[in-house]
């Protein structure tokens, strides 16, 4: 008889957990149970399943389906703070009976669930971080006494909690908070403690221990305006039951958040469906009182029209031409390239006519010549100067800076159209000033290592014209004719120079210093001295051609003997990106933490230092300058 009445009483607890549920979850296995646009344009739709299911639901705005989702599934591994009220209302056996059921709710919870725990009655205080272990969340909880001084400090510890889940490492954030009346004693206001929440994307769930005074409006708003759920009481004694109801709908929940288009008071469709367990309808609307907020102030480094429609309108054409210009500037440097290699044997100049041929589009003239004339006499503007002469870039420095911005706004209105962070684009925007420099820069060190190259058999070809009986000028000359760039176009231009009444010394001296060659600076030190001394030139250029390519042999000798350490440097940083990429392709969701906490932004940023200074040291030791 006794296992009858106890078979009965337990198919009765399970028809009343059942029907509790199918409540709870609505008519349907998939239920739109909450909406939020407390951070409009973002909303966060709150989607409950009957039963637990690991698959994120779909969603679609007046029919058209969300690409952009992000899917939190609360069943899985959170972050919870259990905030409990303290005050003197609460009484001590009320808080025994809240203690006692927060702890089995704590044993119950997921074995990666992290849990801390807040206390609130004068003040908010938290007692504990954020921890795994459900023996240490016990012994907190165990600990909690009876605030001394009268007071609810409701919205402080919402705020409390907030600040609490801001590191955390898991997207599900979740607030159980705990109280038997209203605020009274808080510093915050409930405007910012809702705003606290909706920062850290975390859903409240409120528990009121319901009396004849007690009002749970606020409680109510709170929930609905985070996307939690409102749980009444009516004794600490039926605690238990609704921690548990709680654990059973968190393991059911989904917060669904995207970026609407939609207008404030804007009605919306919005349609959840999860395949193989049904699907859902709700019409919400975007509360029109975002409409009436008031605008942020105009920053003052702008005059006011450029904050207007026709500000917007003038600074879209403006960086329009930017873009233009810089297209049109790099068409013209190609041509010109080409140009160049059919008449450089035969006429000199012709970067200067290629110039000159660009400054016929006026438009473009004026504005490049008020940019040197404001500019020119920079020392910043002298090295971008000699840095276009040494990479023989047929640009002078007003257009490439010019280039530089159109690269730099192009890539910004490239990744704005995206719809990435404003950080993304701004560092977008400074990767593509940069990116002109790094061209020109390639361009630099590939034409001096090509007259590197050249240099002995250069210095050679002098010393057998001297040899033979031939003048100085002579020889240089006959490295013109017999020479490839960029040998033969700077001797050329020396000879131009040299033949318009300049010294040969001083021609020379200038085309070191437009070469970048050291070994170069060397041998014209020393034919100059020679020509100043008197003696045999050509010994001289014999004796520093082979000088120069001892020290060429063996530059290239330590350069094959620290290969290995080379390329161990560049697998050592390459290594992490690798891994970071494959694991964020096999496993999107194992990575979220490190690109979408604040922790993990801490421990990217760190990272990335610590490799910068090794790669800056393990440069350093494979590096020689002889």
């Amino acid at each position: 008889m006794r296992r009858c009445k106890s078979l009965a009483a337990a198919l009765a607890g399970v028809t009343v957990a059942l029907a509790a549920s199918a409540a709870s979850a609505g008519p349907g296995t998939v239920h739109i149970a909450g909406f939020s646009a407390g951070d409009y344009p973002h909303l966060v739709v709150k989607v409950l399943t009957q039963t637990p299911v690991a698959k994120a639901p779909r969603l679609s705005e007046n029919g058209t389906p969300i690409a952009d989702l992000t899917a939190v599934n609360l069943g899985n591994a959170k972050s919870v703070v259990v905030a409990i009220d303290t005050s003197r209302s609460m009484g001590t056996a009320g808080l025994r009976n809240a203690a006692a059921a927060a702890r089995i709710f704590v044993h119950g919870k997921r074995p990666d669930d992290r849990v801390a725990v807040v206390s609130f009655g004068r003040r908010a205080l938290k007692l504990s971080d954020f921890t795994s272990s459900a023996a240490d969340v016990d012994s907190v909880l165990s600990g909690l006494a009876i605030d001394g001084r009268s007071g609810t400090a409701l919205y402080d510890a919402i705020v409390e909690s907030a600040g609490a889940l801001r590191t955390s490492r898991f997207s599900g954030r979740v607030i159980i908070l705990l109280t038997d009346g209203r605020d009274v004693s808080s510093n915050a206001s409930l405007e910012a403690a809702l705003a606290a929440a909706r920062k850290t994307g975390a859903a409240v769930y409120p528990i009121g221990i319901e009396s004849p005074d007690f009002h749970a409006g606020v409680l109510r708003s709170i929930a609905r305006e985070t996307n939690g759920t409102y749980y009444g009481a009516g004794s600490t004694q039926s605690l238990e039951r609704v921690y548990a109801s709680i654990a059973a709908e968190l393991d059911r929940t989904w917060q669904l958040g995207y970026d609407t288009t939609a207008r404030p008071g804007d009605r919306l469709r919005l349609h959840a469906t999860l395949p193989g367990f049904g699907s859902a309808d709700e019409t919400v609307e975007v509360p029109a009182a975002f409409a009436t907020s008031a605008p942020e102030p105009a920053s003052a480094l702008l005059p006011k029209i450029f904050y207007s429609p026709l500000g917007t309108f003038l600074l879209a054409m403006l960086v329009g031409l930017c873009a233009l210009a810089a297209v049109l500037l790099f068409m013209q440097m190609g041509r010109g390239s080409w140009v160049k290699q059919r008449l450089s044997a035969h006429i000199g100049g012709a970067s200067r006519k290629r110039l000159r041929r660009s400054e016929r589009m006026s438009f473009l003239a004026a504005l490049f010549r008020a940019t040197e004339g404001a500019l020119g006499r920079r020392q910043q503007w002298r090295v971008i100067e000699k840095m276009l002469i040494r990479g023989d870039v047929p640009l002078r420095p007003a257009e490439f800076v010019w280039a530089s911005l159109g690269c730099g706004a192009g890539a910004g209105l490239l990744f704005a159209a995206a719809g990435l962070p404003a950080l993304v684009i701004l560092v977008a925007m400074a990767a593509g000033t940069l990116l002109p420099f790094l061209f020109v820069g390639f361009r630099v060190r590939r034409r001096a290592k090509e007259f590197e190259n050249q240099l002995p058999d250069l210095l050679t070809t002098i010393a057998a014209s001297l040899k033979a009986g031939h003048s100085f000028k002579h020889g240089l000359q006959s490295v013109v004719d017999e020479s490839q760039p960029p040998a033969s176009i700077e001797l050329k231009r020396v000879l131009t120079e040299a033949g318009l009444g300049r010294p040969m010394d001083d021609a020379l001296a200038e085309m070191a210093d437009r070469v970048g060659s050291e070994n170069f600076s060397f041998a014209i030190t020393a034919v100059t001295i020679q020509r100043q001394v008197g003696g045999s030139l050509a010994s001289l250029f014999d004796m520093v051609s082979e000088t120069v390519r001892n020290r060429q042999q063996f530059a290239r000798k330590i350069r094959s003997l620290t290969a290995m350490g080379r390329m161990s440097a560049y697998t050592l940083v390459g290594i992490p990106f690798f891994i970071a990429g494959m694991i964020s392709i096999a496993n999107p969701t194992y990575m979220h933490p490190l690109f979408h906490s604040h922790l993990g932004h801490i421990l990217l940023f760190l990272g990335l230092a610590m490799m910068m200074v090794g790669s800056l040291i393990l440069k350093k030791i494979v590096s020689f300058k002889g």
